[in-house]
């Protein structure tokens, strides 16, 4: 008798069982990534929400840390908490009625500050070094003396020494231009709008004592991107597997067999 091949397609991708298996698994990784991605994502707004409020600064005084216009998130804080060098908003009839003010702190209760020795802002007679100050200026363009700033009070300053109704607009009320802790509401943490980022430490103040830590805004930048990745790459998960099988499927593979 006379051998005969006989040719006949196998079945693309080999055994059913285990690409069902596959696919099974590859779907339960993407949709838990994706759901991962969602609590990452949305907890991070949340903690954003809960932690920072935003303001948008009207004036040039903070300049160039902070710009006319300029959108920041401030991380709300209780006034206790506040140190030398940081940032703040608060609230003071006595300055502007109804209205967040945006100041540098530069001196709290019980220090002595005065300017300016060599053109320097000094405080307990130790001159700072105020990185933060536009190129070129000079401290001494607003000399005010020497002010002993009460316990539970702040003295603060403008970036923009020669432009900003700060604490040296107001040394002739009875607190000598301090504001209360307790009218401080949050602390700047970054300038969001246009993007400039974290502000810049004041180490000028670390010979004073300790500076204030940054709020949580950069984790809750890692978590939102994280989450964001997750959430696009599992979703496209599915759609990216269907093309890649059907890719493989799109030419059958022949076998060969024998018969007698």
């Amino acid at each position: 008798m006379g051998g005969e091949s006989v040719t006949r397609t196998a079945p693309p991708g080999g055994s059913g069982t285990a690409r069902a298996g596959g696919g099974r698994l590859g779907q339960r990784l993407s949709g838990l990534a994706v759901a991962l991605g969602l609590v990452m994502f949305l907890g991070g707004f949340a903690w954003a929400a809960l932690v920072y409020r935003p303001y948008t600064v009207p004036t040039s005084s903070m300049s160039p840390t902070i710009a006319a216009g300029d959108r920041v998130l401030a991380q709300r804080v209780d006034g206790d908490e506040v140190r030398r060098g940081d940032v703040v908003v608060f609230e003071d009839k006595n300055w502007v009625a109804n209205s967040k003010v945006v100041k540098r702190v530069v001196a709290v209760g019980g220090d002595t500050v005065s300017c300016c020795t060599d053109g320097k802002l000094t405080v307990d007679g130790k001159p700072i070094e105020e990185a933060y100050l536009p190129e070129g200026s000079l401290a001494e363009l607003k000399g005010f003396g020497t002010v002993t700033v009460p316990e539970g009070r702040l003295f603060l300053l403008g970036d923009e020494r020669q432009g900003s109704l700060d604490s040296t607009a107001h040394l002739t009320e009875a607190a000598r231009g301090t504001v209360s802790r307790d009218a401080v509401s949050a602390r700047v943490d970054a300038v969001v709008w246009p993007w400039k980022g974290m502000l810049k430490r004041p180490t000028g103040f670390e010979t004073l004592g300790a500076l204030s830590q940054p709020g949580p805004l950069r984790t809750i930048q890692v978590l939102v991107v994280a989450g964001a990745v997750l959430i696009l790459g599992g979703g496209a998960y599915g759609p990216i597997a269907a093309r890649l099988g059907r890719s493989r499927t799109a030419t059958p593979r022949p076998e060969t067999a024998g018969a007698r």
